[in-house]
């Protein structure tokens, strides 16, 4: 009898090993994290957060009396770049204290240029406000917030237009943009506001529902990129170089530090961040990034932050981690507030 043997097992392909199959699926991971990591997000920003500087080498006096030994002023700011695609899916993969928002409706250059402008009003609001306080003759000159341009899907977008100039809101006069963020800061987004604005030669009043910010849903606007055209005249000559610095928030920085260089004792010899907008009038107006703010303040090791009074001080306060957040509602209130805590232990 002949023996036969068993048929011979087809061979495995070399390509359906384990250890190529996992390098095939490794690679295939990588390129997915490559493509996610390369793609943009589709209408998201981060904010990161950025570490509290001191206004001091911004600021130049004519005539500065700067005492040593008398702590310093901080102003903070947020860093904001297109958010990428894995970092909208994957929280983790986001920078330590960074926030997602969504980017506004507006054009980069509109954007920019609505920035630069903020900031350029509020160098010329800060030492406005701050030699009015020392009693100086200053003289300021303005008419009106103009609309630099419209979101597309706000109510404000069936009435206004680019051009148009706000002049009051809700029966108080519109001077400047912190004017109208005052007027909004007592409004809940869907509430309504009067608003009397100048097209042309023209005055006309209309009543628009208000929005929540994108970038902050529990701050109220109306949807516009305002712009104004501030003219200050000042006693002396005061020059804040912010460069590439955009925004508003560092009114109330500017304005203290300015007091402190011409040999006031505002610090009281602390490590002093301050944030918010500030109007013609001395007051203290909400701002956005609060979160982001609180962090660069507590990593630039300061010892007191001076935080908008209201939402800006809670949410502040709870990204604090001990840090001392001081609410205020003025300039002159945040003097006293400063003076009264005494000099650092």
């Amino acid at each position: 009898m002949t023996e036969t043997s068993p048929p011979p097992k087809p061979a495995r392909s070399a390509w359906l090993s384990p250890a190529r199959l996992a390098a095939t699926g490794g690679l295939l991971l990588l390129i997915v994290v490559l493509i996610l990591w390369i793609a943009p997000s589709g209408g998201y920003d981060l904010q990161l957060v950025d570490a509290a500087h001191p206004v001091a080498p911004l600021v130049h006096i004519k005539g500065e009396q700067r005492a040593h030994g008398r702590g310093a002023i901080y102003f903070v700011d947020v860093r904001e770049r297109p958010a990428r695609l894995i970092e909208r899916l994957i929280p983790w993969t986001r920078a330590d204290g960074s926030s997602l928002v969504r980017s506004p409706h507006i054009s980069s250059a509109i954007e920019q240029r609505l920035g630069a402008v903020q900031m350029s009003d509020s160098q010329k609001i800060a030492p406005y406000v701050a030699l009015k306080y020392l009693g100086y003759k200053v003289g300021a000159r303005i008419g009106g917030v103009g609309v630099l341009a419209v979101e597309p899907n706000s109510p404000a977008a069936r009435v206004l237009k680019p051009g148009d100039v706000v002049v009051a809101a809700e029966g108080r006069r519109v001077m400047t943009i912190a004017d109208l963020h005052g007027v909004l800061a007592d409004k809940h987004p869907g509430d309504r506001v009067r608003l009397r604005f100048r097209r042309g030669s023209r005055v006309q009043t209309t009543t628009l529902a208000t929005i929540a910010d994108p970038q902050d849903p529990k701050r109220t606007i109306i949807g516009i990129s305002p712009l104004q055209n501030l003219e200050v005249h000042l006693p002396i000559s005061v020059a804040i170089n912010a460069g590439g610095i955009g925004g508003p928030s560092a009114g109330l920085a500017f304005a203290l530090d300015i007091l402190q260089e011409l040999g006031r004792n505002v610090a009281h010899g602390r490590r002093v961040a301050a944030t918010g907008e500030l109007a013609l009038n001395g007051e203290v107006e909400p701002i956005g990034g609060v979160k982001q703010k609180t962090l660069g303040a507590r990593r630039a090791g300061v010892d007191v932050f001076l935080v908008p009074a209201g939402e800006n001080a809670q949410e502040a306060r709870h990204y604090a981690a001990g840090l001392r957040i001081v609410p205020v509602e003025t300039f002159q209130q945040a003097l006293r507030k400063l003076a009264t805590l005494g000099p650092k232990a």
